[in-house]
């Protein structure tokens, strides 16, 4: 026992000096690389040939050093701290409205239902034209943005020219604080089934989900909920364990958090008193999920609390954390990964191992572990969390996103004149795009000639400069002409073929004119599978019991 006993005080001794060694070695090669930092940016100060925008460069050096860690540590200067407080908090002074640029003048894209802009009678496509007698013209969308905002309760002279109107109108509107809300819409389906969209978690956004179920409950009575978290990008960790307390007993264990400095580790639970634990709940989930709405899907998922319908999430098992900075900057740092109820961690991405070309390497299924819900159902590390009833997403058309991004903005307009001709819509649920306006629409896009990238093209290309180049094209000369044939870029062909995606997005940005976000998202749930799924689920209840049973 006390050869044992000196041998293991020994062994600690050695593992104690080991560590102290690799403390020190860390320490020195820290130093040493500020130094020979420090001593580089001196050198091109001096004596590069040309005057250099020592802001901008350390800038862009400081970003690329981050990136090469994981897509989310980011440093924050001091004049974009308002971006991380909008984040965090959904709040912001100023008018209300979303912006973008476009040929020198920035145009309001979407002012928010309620908020200064939308009650002063800013419309979608208004051009702003002077902010206080400033001219706004010429001048980025960023910088506008800073000029719109402000103090709340402070005054705003917004000169603005709309589409087809001969004279500018201006406004007086009063800035107040924006808080933007995370609730965009609750409401009741299959007369007893309550239905919340939640769009990010901030301080305030569970207290928004509680106000919501507590009306569906008192006003209308429902029996079930559906949480609908699909492009939830996440947000505030601690929105997300209040979320989960609503539904689970108080002091239940929801995630731990564990990282490098040991000292930050964390075990989150719930803390206030449930509103309900008995009532079923179906989640809603698709790729676009993560972290935050992850960690809610996910704990009721191990906690056998809610089923689960939709596609994958995302896989973002990362914390980050706010860490102060000289000249009042900010380091938004990933300090940990989180773990959920199971034990296990739904990290996709592996940015510590890359491949050859930086990317960042996803984690295969086969590699990933089996963990099991509180009732012993396998659920996977690794790779989001998977939902228990999977269904297939029909896959957007590229199409539609440079539709969505096209610089010459022909939805954008296009919507706008439709708006003008019409002056009311029926309600987001009842509201039909006709083919005869779509066929208006195809004349519009033909006559603006409107482009479109075709990846698929350029990947042919490509690989005719790799089979000329190993020698190959000649022989197969032909194959590569039929080819390029049928990916030639059509464009009545391809507004043709895409024809009822492209109409449900005209659609769904036509009722955003008049019905706001809300509306947009009612319009968007008509024919939903996801969401027929999750009712089909809850009005069985047989089905919902045996998919939380135990295996």
């Amino acid at each position: 026992m006390v050869f044992l006993c000196i041998g293991f005080a020994s062994g600690q001794e050695k593992n104690i000096q080991n560590t102290n060694n690799k403390e020190d070695s860390s320490r020195f090669e820290v130093s040493k690389q500020l130094d020979i930092f420090n001593a580089l940016v001196k050198e091109m100060e001096m004596y590069y040939v040309d005057t250099i925008d020592m802001r901008a460069i350390m800038r862009r050096g400081i970003n690329a050093m981050l990136r090469g860690l994981d897509p989310y540590t980011e440093y924050i200067p001091e004049d974009e701290l308002d971006d991380l407080k909008m984040i965090t908090t959904g709040e912001y002074g100023g008018i209300g409205a979303l912006i973008r640029y476009r040929n020198g003048i920035t145009v309001v894209t979407e002012p928010f239902e309620g908020m200064p802009a939308a009650l002063a009678g800013i419309k979608a496509g208004d051009r702003i034209l002077a902010i206080d007698d400033r001219d706004a013209t010429g001048i980025a969308d960023n910088k506008v943005s800073e000029m719109l905002k402000g103090l709340p309760n402070t005054k705003l002279k917004l000169k603005i020219q709309r589409p087809d109107e001969k004279k500018p109108r201006t406004f007086d509107i009063i800035r107040k604080q924006i808080i933007l809300d995370q609730v965009i819409y609750y409401g009741v389906k299959n007369d007893s089934i309550g239905y919340i969209y939640l769009q990010g978690f901030t301080d305030k956004s569970a207290e928004e989900v509680k106000s919501a179920f507590e009306n569906l409950r008192k006003n209308h009575n429902i029996k079930s909920l559906i949480l609908d978290l699909r492009d939830n990008g996440g947000g505030v960790l601690e929105g997300a364990v209040q979320t989960v307390g609503f539904f689970v007993p108080k002091g239940t264990k929801v995630i731990s958090i564990r990282g490098k400095a040991s000292q930050l580790d964390r075990i989150y639970r719930t803390y206030n008193e449930p509103v309900d634990t008995t009532i079923p709940i179906a989640v809603l989930i698709n790729g676009s999920s993560a972290s935050a709405s992850e960690i809610v899907a996910g704990a009721l998922q191990d906690m056998d609390r809610a089923v689960l319908i939709g596609q994958r999430s995302y896989g973002k098992g990362l914390v980050q954390s706010p860490r102060n900075l000289p000249y009042d900057g900010k380091l938004k740092v990933t300090i940990s990964k989180y773990f959920i109820p199971s034990g296990r961690c739904i990290q996709q991405f592996d940015y510590t191992h890359r491949h050859p070309d930086g990317s960042a390497a996803a984690i295969p299924d086969s590699l990933t572990s089996v963990f099991h819900t509180a009732k012993g159902r396998p659920v996977r590390d690794g790779g989001g969390v998977r939902p228990d009833f999977e269904i297939d997403e029909k896959k957007i058309p590229a199409m539609l996103y440079y539709l969505d991004m096209d610089k010459d903005f022909i939805v954008f307009d296009y919507v706008t004149d439709w708006v003008k001709n019409h002056k009311t819509i029926t309600l987001p649920d009842n509201f039909v795009y006709s083919d005869k306006d779509y066929e208006d629409f195809k004349k519009v896009a033909v006559e603006k000639k409107f482009e479109y990238d075709r990846q698929s093209g350029k990947a042919l290309n490509a690989l005719k400069e790799v089979a000329e180049f190993e020698g190959f094209f000649e022989e197969d000369a032909t194959l590569f002409a039929s080819l390029e044939e049928k990916l030639k870029p059509d464009l009545a062909r391809d507004l043709e073929k895409y024809k009822s995606e492209i109409k449900q997005y005209i659609a769904s940005e036509i009722v955003k004119r008049y019905y706001y976000r809300s509306g947009e998202l009612q319009f968007n749930l008509k024919d939903d599978k996801t969401l027929a799924k999750a009712l089909e689920v809850l009005g069985n209840k047989e089905l919902y019991t045996k998919t939380l049973s135990s295996p």
